[in-house]
């Protein structure tokens, strides 16, 4: 992925509060755009690198019974 593309998405929601974040994700799945699936994945980019091993582990798990 380009940085500079990684750099405006982070951009574009800096500041933003959690229910505008909910709402950019909650539309970015909804709208089902393959254009929404960058800043998607920068987003759990930061989730990711700011969540604990425990709170990894939960993610993975939910994941993978997703998958299922």
């Amino acid at each position: 992925m380009n940085l500079n593309l990684r750099n405006a998405i982070v951009h574009n929601v800096t500041g933003n509060t959690q229910g505008e974040l909910e709402d950019t994700i909650v539309d970015a799945i909804q709208n089902g755009e393959e254009k929404m699936l960058p800043g998607l994945g920068v987003l759990f980019e930061i989730i990711w690198k700011n969540s604990s091993e425990d709170e990894k582990k939960e993610m993975l798990s939910t994941l993978e019974s997703g998958l299922k």
